[in-house]
């Protein structure tokens, strides 16, 4: 049962009996206390209540005299993972959210624990030789290959499945039978899982061209199954829906650092130096958001990589638009990407 925040909003002068009953029917187990232009004052929880009844205050008592003037807060742009990490080491059942002093919403751990079930289907690019990391791709396909103990295709599979999402369809080419072997019909991961299968590589954008033409009518989100990440994919879905685009495109800020100084010229004339400058780019994630227009104008088994669809889609004066990840994100395309998996998957919360 999901309840709105802002029934548990109160103002400070109200007496401990109506903060009690707006705790007790709003079940989120805390009143939210407040000035007239919504400045966050204090929060009230029935342990307040309990402790200023002890020291003799009566119902009728203003709610000021017993609140926590110094809740933990928050501001909106924190993930909720973040804020589940936050709310466990603190042992916190909510935090409240706030841009400046100005009240603007309230976190708790049974809702950030419960995703809502999302019909979306996930199609992730699960085909590739892995040549990079050979030997080890020899006899196993790269999304199979175990990182932490686990498949990185699996691994990848549970991070959708935490941010709400159950159908899913794996593209196919190499060693098709040790991915399906393993995942089935995803019955036993309680998901559901269509396999498609390249007969030649198309590419991360032309096995598009392969999916059912009965998908529901709703944005697809796209991946390559070497992903080692732990973002909210349900977060990337809402940005697409909000933004209104034809398509969303993850990138991930990257930065190369010049190792010389470098030299600006007018002709023959130094103007300026700068010694060992970064420059930043956004790169590719590799994780993609897309309406169901976009899919169907890849025709089957045309030979297309995503960023060219979406070139071809920016030329047509379709709205594409930038995700930027700020999660943990690796590509898992080399050796050495590989040995920093194994380290890194131990930190990220994401193992099941």
């Amino acid at each position: 049962m999901t309840h709105c925040w802002k029934n548990t909003v109160i103002n400070q002068h109200v007496s401990i009996k109506n903060a009690l009953q707006v705790i007790d029917k709003e079940a989120l187990r805390v009143a939210l206390v407040v000035d007239d232009v919504q400045n966050l004052l204090g929060v009230v929880t029935d342990g307040d209540v309990r402790r200023g009844l002890l020291n003799d205050l009566t119902l009728d008592t203003p709610v000021f005299k017993i609140m926590n003037v110094d809740p933990y807060t928050q501001t909106s742009d924190v993930s909720n993972d973040k804020l589940i990490d936050i709310m466990e080491e603190l042992d916190v059942l909510f935090i409240p959210i706030v841009e400046g002093r100005k009240l603007v919403g309230l976190k708790t751990l049974h809702d950030l624990l419960i995703k809502p079930k999302l019909d979306n289907p996930v199609f992730i690019m699960a085909g590739g030789f892995g040549t990079r990391l050979r030997p080890l791709t020899d006899n196993c396909p790269k999304p199979m290959l175990k990182v932490g103990g686990k498949p990185m295709l699996e691994t990848l599979i549970n991070r959708f499945k935490q941010s709400g999402f159950h159908n899913f369809y794996l593209s196919t080419h190499y060693l098709p039978e040790v991915i399906k072997d393993y995942f089935g019909d995803g019955g036993k991961f309680d998901i559901n899982i269509e396999y498609v299968f390249e007969d030649m590589p198309l590419g991360t954008g032309g096995a598009l061209g392969l999916l059912p033409s009965t998908l529901p009518d709703l944005p697809l989100l796209v991946t390559n199954g070497d992903v080692l990440t732990n973002i909210d994919f349900s977060r990337v879905l809402d940005f697409h829906n909000k933004s209104d685009a034809d398509a969303t495109m993850c990138v991930r800020e990257y930065e190369y650092q010049i190792p010389y100084g470098v030299v600006e010229r007018n002709g023959s004339s130094v103007i300026a130096m700068k010694e060992k400058p970064v420059h930043s780019f956004y790169v590719n994630a590799g994780i993609y958001v897309i309406n169901q227009e976009v899919v169907r104008s890849v025709k089957s088994n045309q030979r297309l990589d995503m960023p060219n669809l979406l070139e071809t889609q920016i030329e047509n004066n379709k709205d594409i638009v930038a995700y930027p990840v700020h999660d943990y994100w690796l590509d898992i395309g080399r050796m050495e990407d590989f040995n920093k998996a194994q380290l890194d998957i131990h930190t990220l919360g994401i193992l099941k």
